[in-house]
């Protein structure tokens, strides 16, 4: 039986990006991507992969439960299958009857899927982003990993954007790194 992780970048103020999606406050540089592609390669998506010349090794992952925009941020770069190592499943209802190619399937009813694919045998499923699908789904999540970026945006999506449902977790590591980034990893209480 496979466990859903959360493995998310946040800001000071719990965003995942800026307004319209908007990455490019968000530090690609520092101590911490050592750490990110030594020990979470399988998040990497196939065209960086490549550019680094590595692979996934499927150590943590071989799903990943994404939301329409995380899954559509590649499509200016040429993208539509940004993770062949993983079982991918996009949460889209607009856009249900989009052509995926092979490997990339939709859903319009997330907590189903994710507990279908917790209950398959398998390493571990990652809920990708972005915070509407984390709150959709996080009864089911039973890791959270935070990498918190020493920024405030002030406006974008939030970690979980939802109803207001209090869930306990219980912080089980915490790792700073001299670019100020802070990886908090947590369980569900």
């Amino acid at each position: 039986m496979r466990t859903l992780t959360y493995y998310v970048a946040a800001t000071l103020d719990g965003r995942i990006s800026g307004p319209d999606d908007d990455f490019s406050a968000i530090p690609v540089v520092g101590d911490h991507i050592d750490m990110i592609l030594r020990d979470w390669r399988d998040t990497l998506p196939a065209p960086g992969l490549q550019s680094l010349g590595i692979e996934a090794d499927n150590s943590r992952f071989d799903a990943v439960v994404m939301g329409w925009a995380t899954y559509a941020a590649g499509f200016q770069h040429g993208v539509v299958d940004p993770y062949p190592h993983l079982d991918q499943v996009v949460v889209t209802r607009k856009h249900a009857d989009h052509p995926f190619p092979a490997g990339v399937r939709s859903t319009t009813d997330p907590v189903a899927e994710v507990r279908r694919l917790k209950q398959q045998d398998g390493v571990g499923v990652w809920l990708c982003g972005g915070g509407k699908l984390a709150a959709a789904v996080a009864d089911e999540i039973d890791r959270l990993v935070l990498k918190v970026n020493p920024i405030v945006l002030g406006d974008g999506p939030a970690l979980f954007d939802g109803p207001y449902v209090p869930r306990s977790f219980t912080r089980t590591a915490v790792t700073p790194y001299e670019s100020g980034v802070v990886i908090t990893e947590y369980e569900r209480t």
